[in-house]
């Protein structure tokens, strides 16, 4: 759907107050991706493969055509290995990937360019291809994470638990997100992505302590399953007749949303200082009951 696109520079002088008026949002704290131009360039460079196996004998074009399928598929591995850092970097309590898909990458390189090798020059050659894609490949894009996350002396049933609420919750944080963009408004896109950001703040708290998922499940399940299904239902119709009652009732939910979510999190804030100022007093009762005393 074709959209004006205005503001105070635009020939009629109109200001946009809703993007003036809207925050950072979606893009407080962002940070480039990791997963641009380089990874694409993997799926592009083996393509004229297809050229030389369909211009050598059935042999070799065998050869390479199974080449081109082990790059393509170490150019999937790296992108997926990608996304999986970007995820484990953006929480402060992460398990390590379950499988190293960088590595394999890397991997699935050195075969690949060894089929290469063998199908238009010779083992020596190969084994050379090999090894440098291999090496080459990791030093571009690095190993996976190797190691947990800040969860020494945590327990691993919860932060599982948390794990797997976060990850539905994200889920329907996605959901918006692509219905949203139905509805063919920019503003309302910039709305979505700023409630986005203050739900994820509650995530990062809750991730920090998974004592605190008994009181906060219901922020990640019901709520954000009904923010999502009411934007889908808001999308189909404001796609059709721009309803303006629709959009002022659909960005007043996302402001009870927010400061919802916000006021949850600040409360979770505060118990986590209460439950610190708790344990500090009690170690101090006994290390005075044990005859040490605070001189200061």
């Amino acid at each position: 759907m074709a959209q004006r696109y205005g503001g105070k520079f635009s020939p009629d002088g109109a200001r946009d107050t809703a993007a003036a008026s809207t925050p950072k949002g979606g893009f407080q704290n962002a940070k480039r991706s990791k997963v641009g131009f380089r990874v694409n360039l993997l799926f592009i460079a083996p393509l004229p493969l297809i050229w030389k196996a369909f211009t050598s004998e059935p042999i070799v074009m065998a050869q390479y055509l199974a080449a081109l399928g082990v790059l393509l598929l170490a150019g999937w591995l790296t992108r997926e290995g990608l996304i999986a850092e970007e995820a484990y970097e953006a929480r402060k309590v992460a398990r390590r990937p379950a499988m190293p898909r960088k590595l394999a990458g890397s991997v699935m390189t050195g075969v690949g360019l060894g089929l290469v090798g063998i199908a238009g020059h010779g083992l020596i050659d190969a084994v050379i291809f090999a090894v440098l894609g291999a090496v080459l490949h990791s030093f571009a894009f690095g190993l996976d994470p190797m190691r947990d996350k800040g969860m020494d002396g945590i327990d691993t049933f919860q932060t599982d638990r948390v794990a797997r609420a976060v990850d539905e919750a994200e889920k329907h944080l996605e959901a918006m997100k692509e219905s949203i963009l139905r509805a063919g408004d920019r503003a309302l896109e910039r709305r979505v992505a700023q409630f986005g950001t203050t739900a994820r703040d509650l995530f990062r708290t809750i991730e920090d302590d998974p004592r605190d998922l008994s009181s906060a499940r219901k922020y990640l399940s019901v709520y954000l399953k009904g923010a999502r299904d009411a934007t889908a239902k808001f999308s189909d119709i404001y796609a059709r007749n721009r309803d303006a009652q629709a959009r002022a009732d659909y960005e007043a939910l996302l402001d009870d949303l927010e400061q919802n979510f916000a006021s949850r999190t600040q409360k979770l804030l505060m118990n986590d200082h209460s439950d610190l100022t708790v344990e500090i007093d009690v170690l101090r009762e006994r290390l005075q009951r044990e005859g040490i005393r605070d001189d200061a």
